[in-house]
């Protein structure tokens, strides 16, 4: 396995890293421009984003066909990396969530006249919206469990049921929307489908923008409703019953993307905690020197570089067309647990300054807190390794062969 950048991905990584510390970084600090749930506001991010165009650092992941940079996975790791050293860098790069992994599903397995109708307009800066996860008794983790209904009339579709947690919704105009049409609840595989619908059309609402540790992406999470939408079938994605496939061609990839940005923002707290325990003395000894904080550094160090290995070695697998499933469930478990200890590490190091809002630290450290949930609980990627340990035996450690 080479995971050497070309000239080209170094080139876009050393500008990545420019654009952020000098566009995107000051606006950190500029409490003024952030809206109420902690984030940049439009005007800012989209100032940002008409910057980030002229520079040429824009939608990375899509192909270069369509207006992207057409980077491969190995590629887009050390270009997120760079992207979220600040924690408005993505938006401003149009590689955040939930965009990034609706982009990338759309140019894959969306028909032509779809793309142009969904997905140009979402490459251009809408935004967008994946719409599966249910309330109980609904789907979360399980999407054998989903209850939200797609009943066929004719040549449209009809929905009916609710989601919740959807994030981006509330500013979202182009949407995904995973329903099931199969009412066979013994049809595991083939009882879902997935649709597109824009905003405007009628026949759903946001019930509410719900409130949460925060901070929140824009457009934040939502719980939805359906009461008879009508979705023409020219708007279904892939075929009846292949709603399942296309959750797992979307969270794959877009799970390792969460630990490529997530590793940025490990690296910023290091930096924030380096900064200032380089300064601060106590009881005539600088931080620094103590033996107490050079551990908690070199923990929080030893865990980022074990985590771009794990990622690193994710997407080289889905570069040459693996899922990945394995080793993408390690990376999200291990990377989430890496950014809520370097979040913390800042916090602590810092001492009250970390605690309050004059560091961006304690920003990090709530948004830490959702890494473990989002995409799938730690929990459920631990049950996905054991059963793959209980499959293959020794095997699971399997090396690499030409």
């Amino acid at each position: 396995m080479d995971f050497t950048l070309d000239s080209r991905a170094e080139d876009l990584r050393r500008r990545v890293r420019a654009f952020v510390g000098e566009h995107v970084v000051p606006y950190e600090s500029a409490r003024g421009a952030w809206d109420e749930w902690g984030n940049i506001g439009l005007a800012e991010r989209d100032a940002l984003r008409a910057e980030a165009r002229a520079a040429g650092l824009w939608a990375p992941q899509i192909s270069e066909a369509r207006g992207g940079l057409g980077l491969s996975m190995v590629q887009l790791a050390a270009f997120y990396e760079e992207a979220n050293w600040s924690i408005f860098g993505p938006s401003s790069l149009h590689c955040a969530a939930p965009d990034d992994g609706n982009m990338r599903l759309l140019e894959r397995v969306a028909t032509e006249a779809q793309k142009q109708e969904f997905l140009d307009p979402i490459i251009a800066g809408a935004n967008s919206s994946f719409v599966m996860t249910e309330p109980a008794p609904g789907g979360g983790s399980d999407p054998g469990m989903i209850r939200t209904s797609a009943e066929r009339r004719g040549e449209s579709w009809v929905v009916r049921g609710r989601k919740w947690f959807i994030s981006g919704a509330a500013l979202a105009g182009h949407f995904i929307l995973v329903a099931r049409t199969d009412p066979n609840p013994d049809e595991k595989r083939r009882h879902l489908t997935a649709f597109l619908f824009h905003r405007d059309q009628p026949g759903w609402r946001i019930v509410r923008r719900i409130p949460n540790m925060g901070p929140d992406e824009h457009g934040g999470v939502c719980e939805l409703e359906f009461d008879g939408l009508e979705i023409p079938d020219r708007n279904r994605l892939m075929e009846v019953g292949d709603g399942l496939k296309v959750t797992q061609i979307r969270l794959g990839p877009a799970r390792l993307t969460h630990c490529m940005r997530w590793l940025g923002l490990s690296k910023r707290c290091m930096a924030i905690a380096a900064d200032y325990i380089g300064e601060r003395e106590g009881f005539g000894v600088r931080l620094a020197d103590r033996e107490s904080v050079q551990l908690k550094m070199a923990d929080v160090a030893q865990a980022i570089e074990v985590g771009r290995l794990l990622v690193m070695h994710a997407a080289w697998k889905l570069d040459r067309g693996d899922f990945a499933r394995k080793e993408v469930s390690i990376a999200k478990m291990h990377v989430a647990d890496t950014l809520h200890l370097a979040a913390d590490t800042a916090v602590q190091l810092q001492g009250a300054r970390g605690y309050s809002t004059d560091s961006v630290a304690e920003w990090i450290y709530r948004y830490a807190r959702c890494a473990r949930l989002v995409d799938g609980a730690s929990e459920v990627h631990k049950m996905v390794i054991a059963g793959r340990y209980a499959r293959e035996g020794t095997d699971f450690w399997r090396w690499e062969t030409a």
